[in-house]
């Protein structure tokens, strides 16, 4: 949770009011009276850049919505509600929209989704890319066998591992550094590691992934050199499934000389 200071609190409410559907106008009437606690029209007409004759229309919409109440008074007054309550009014919207979503979706989906994935396919940003991660792990029955640079392990990520490996899911982990080790044995003491393919600090590379050896993903850092891995624009990635799907293929080959060069040629 980001509790920065903010530089210019009013456009970012205002911003964020009219990204959870409020038109423009009830979005400034909001904020005016959230400054001001109560007001009447003239009074938030007078603080924000919404006309006198709109204050009105916007509060209706804000009440709609049990964002604002309204005093039958000659004139009459307006209060918001508080920051908490807005925000938990919102929260709660935005959940019930969700669980929508997710339901309307899962009933779209096919009964069995193809198990085979021909070709390569692309995924760009660092939140993106993690989210095909832990959606990967989720489903995982086997083995996940995961290296990364080491701010790219994040806590979710730590967390989706540590619910596979409850599942009974084998975790072979590399290219970390000792202090994330030690963490990740706490947190997974069934985890095993193992040295990095390459020095990471000499590539652009993010993540490599295999999950049951027929699922691979693997990323580098777009940016180059210069680019902060928390930056969404400075990963991109290529993920494929299948026995036959080429990129399993190799990776599968450099993951299996890796953990086990003892395995004899075919």
């Amino acid at each position: 949770m980001n509790n920065d200071p903010i530089e210019d609190p009013q456009s970012a409410a205002i911003e964020q009011l009219e990204r959870f559907g409020l038109s423009a106008y009830a979005a400034r009437t909001f904020v005016a009276l959230a400054s001001l606690g109560t007001g009447t029209a003239r009074d938030i007409s007078q603080v924000s850049d919404v006309p006198r004759t709109r204050v009105y229309d916007a509060v209706d919409e804000l009440h709609d919505r049990g964002l604002v109440d309204i005093l039958q008074s000659s004139p009459k007054q307006f209060w918001a509600i508080s920051a908490e309550t807005a925000s938990r009014t919102f929260e709660h919207e935005l959940q019930n929209r969700t669980d929508i979503l997710r339901a309307a979706l899962s009933e779209l989906e096919p009964i069995e989704r193809r198990t085979e994935q021909r070709g390569v396919w692309t995924v760009d940003g660092q939140r993106s890319v993690t989210d095909r991660v832990i959606e990967f792990f989720e489903n995982a029955e086997e083995e996940i066998v995961y290296m990364t640079v080491e701010d790219l392990l994040t806590d979710d990520l730590i967390d989706a591992l540590s619910e596979a490996a409850a599942r009974g899911v084998s975790i072979k982990l590399g290219g970390v550094s000792a202090p994330v080790q030690e963490r990740i044995q706490d947190d997974i003491p069934g985890a095993t590691m193992f040295e990095s393919l390459w020095v990471w600090s000499d590539t652009s590379a993010g993540r490599l992934m295999m999950i049951d050896g027929r699922k691979t993903l693997v990323s580098a850092l777009v940016n180059g050199a210069d680019a902060s891995p928390s930056d969404p624009r400075s990963e991109t990635a290529i993920w494929g499934e299948g026995d036959r799907n080429s990129l399993v293929v190799v990776l599968k080959a450099i993951f299996t000389w890796r953990l086990d060069p003892e395995t004899p040629e075919e």
